[in-house]
């Protein structure tokens, strides 16, 4: 019965939005409607009158601009390309038991299966209509999809038509950390959804509502000319009125639709659905986890994790470890694990991995020189030492434009190079300095003027990050955070751009291209940038980590949920953050003098740098 009146309800909907349709295609017909009458009726003798021949002709003119102005319309709407989610496409061949388990489960439901699987580097399942024309095969040098790596092939089912079905879209995190019961039942609703999406009135007012937000999209490219902005300005303000319109029906079919396939998946793993959506949230959470503390700093470094997927279970598994609440969830990773279900799983994440760094970081579309895979036995090495190594070099680079000196090794003062000890002395407050923030010192005169300065060097800079960095130690502390800001924007500034790769890359090809454009990139940014006070701590902690591992025998290491760490005698070392914070933010080396002096670190002794 719920099945029946959710999809009433989308339907109703769904002619709304036809309606909205028929009306604005009335309202371009009236004009030539008038004509014709008038026309008519002076052909005829039925209209007479000296003034109705002027007004027969203003009124067809009328019409005849009018029809050609919804004839324009109408052709931008046609052959506007809707926007296609950035996926990694799976070919049957690739994943027969996948494609054999969605099909099971459509005829469960007594639904028509999806027309094809594609994978999507987040925590996220949907169906996606390409029943486009454009959507269809597209020529060599114009991708839809993300190819992958070392052979990952992928397209629709039928790769010579235009599928009817749409397109199951998977979050790839899900297919590791996952069982197969469970990827199953959490899909359940969603491969429901195809049965609604057949109907002709909704698959009508989908593909209308679609042409005309990929119209808006086409008229909001700024790489036009005069002429032609005017032209697609006045067809931006028709389909924008349009989608408006439409707007309220189409939200209320897609919640119809949704509950509609809600409610038909009840019957099928009802009760292992519920365990499910609790590996949902925990996936997601464990994903997050990983992009922001582990895949970003590589992705930084010009190195992308190739097996991202796994280390979702490897993060998970961390966590299940150190949190009593995630025991049970451990106990899950006997069973088979829907990635399983591939052919060839280590590939399939290596693609999902570089579509990832494309999205989240802006990365290339394909591996190069300074773009290139790295496995997690190499992490510690390739990219924790060198980030380690190379924030160190900056922060010494930076010192040496301000004029610091490098204190000598009262046991060896002919030995003169970069230490720790600089950097110490250097942020650590004197009786001089002022406690709070003098309006006449220094420090408070340079973070003032900063602004203007950064804007010139085209960085931005609010007024919180400002407050932010009169908080740190002492007027020298203020112009190092300040000198590393203006260092590290000038190294992204001198960066090369990203190339979008012409065979395999992930170009879109029509109007939606802009959507891949250069500029566009990173589509979803992890994190803000940051503020002059937390570089300065990322590169304090880092002089102490090359410190540790040069004069104590430290190591670079992984935390699956913290990212970089620093292992001393094979464990961790912990409360290092504080202590840089303390020295960073208050001018007082006390406490991590204690810590160096507890693990026998000689902060006077010059460290490798990059």
């Amino acid at each position: 019965m719920g099945v029946e009146v959710g999809a009433q309800a989308a339907r109703s909907r769904a002619l709304a939005v036809l309606r909205i349709r028929s009306r604005a295609l009335a309202v371009a017909l009236l004009p030539a409607a008038v004509a014709v009458v008038l026309l008519v009726g002076v052909s005829t003798g039925h209209i007479t009158g000296g003034g109705w021949g002027i007004t027969r002709w203003i009124v067809v003119i009328l019409a005849v601009l009018v029809l050609l102005a919804a004839a324009g319309i109408a052709l931008v709407v046609a052959r506007a390309r809707p926007a296609v989610s950035p996926t990694v496409a799976i070919a049957e061949e690739s994943a027969p038991d996948l494609y054999r388990m969605v099909r099971d489960l459509a005829d469960r439901l007594d639904v028509p299966p999806p027309s094809a699987i594609a994978l999507t580097p987040d925590c996220d399942s949907w169906l996606e209509d390409r029943t486009h024309p454009a959507h269809g095969p597209p020529p060599p040098e114009h991708r839809d999809e993300i190819e992958g790596v070392r052979g990952v092939r992928g397209g629709l089912a039928h790769p010579r038509r235009t599928p009817a079905a749409p397109v199951l879209v998977i979050g790839s995190p899900f297919l590791w950390w996952m069982r197969v019961g469970e990827l199953r039942a959490v899909l359940a609703p969603v491969v429901a959804g195809t049965g609604p999406s057949a109907h002709p009135d909704i698959a009508a007012a989908r593909r209308f509502v679609r042409g005309l937000d990929a119209a808006v999209a086409v008229t909001s490219v700024p790489t036009r000319g005069r002429p032609v902005r005017t032209v697609l300005a006045g067809v931006g303000w028709v389909t924008r009125l349009l989608l408006r319109s439409c707007r309220g029906h189409a939200a209320e079919m897609e919640r119809g639709v949704a509950a509609a396939a809600a409610e038909r998946a009840q019957a099928v793993d009802y009760g292992l659905r519920i365990v499910a959506q609790e590996q949902v949230g925990l996936a997601y959470a464990g994903w997050d986890r990983l992009l922001t503390r582990v895949a970003l700093p590589a992705w930084r470094m010009g190195r992308w994790p190739a097996r991202l997927d796994a280390g979702v279970v490897a993060a998970l598994t961390e966590l299940s470890r150190r949190d009593r609440l995630a025991e049970g969830f451990a106990s899950r990773l006997g069973e088979r694990p829907a990635c399983d279900l591939l052919e060839e799983p280590g590939t399939v994440d290596e693609a999902a991995s570089l579509l990832a760094a494309r999205l989240f970081h802006g990365g290339p579309a394909e591996s190069g020189p300074d773009w290139a895979p790295v496995d997690w036995q190499e992490y510690p090495d390739e990219v924790v030492d060198r980030k380690w190594r190379t924030d160190a070099a900056r922060l010494h680079r930076v010192l040496d434009t301000l004029g610091v000196h490098h204190p000598a090794d009262p046991m060896a003062p002919d030995q003169v190079g970069p230490t720790l000890r600089r950097v110490m002395d250097h942020l650590t407050a004197s009786p001089a300095d002022s406690t709070g923030p003098d309006p006449d010192s220094a420090a408070t005169v340079l973070a003032t003027n900063r602004r203007g300065a950064y804007e010139e060097m085209g960085i931005g800079v609010d007024g919180d990050e400002d407050d932010g960095d009169l908080a740190l130690g002492n007027e020298r502390t203020v112009a190092l955070a300040a000198g590393l800001r203006a260092e590290v924007a000038r190294e992204e500034a001198a960066a090369p751009a990203v190339a979008t790769a012409p065979g395999g890359g992930a170009e879109q090809a029509g109007p939606d291209r802009a959507f891949w454009d250069d500029g566009m990139l990173p589509l979803f940014p992890l994190q803000p940038p940051r503020t002059g006070r937390e570089l300065l701590a990322d590169h304090v902690t880092a002089m102490v980590c090359c410190a540790a591992m040069d004069t104590a025998g430290a190591a670079p290491g992984l935390d699956w949920l913290d990212g970089p760490s620093l292992l001393v005698g094979g464990e961790r070392a912990a409360d290092l953050g504080p202590r840089v914070l303390t020295l960073v933010e208050y001018g007082d080396p006390g406490p991590l003098r204690d810590w160096l002096r507890h693990l026998g670190v000689r902060p006077e002794k010059p460290v490798r740098l990059v």
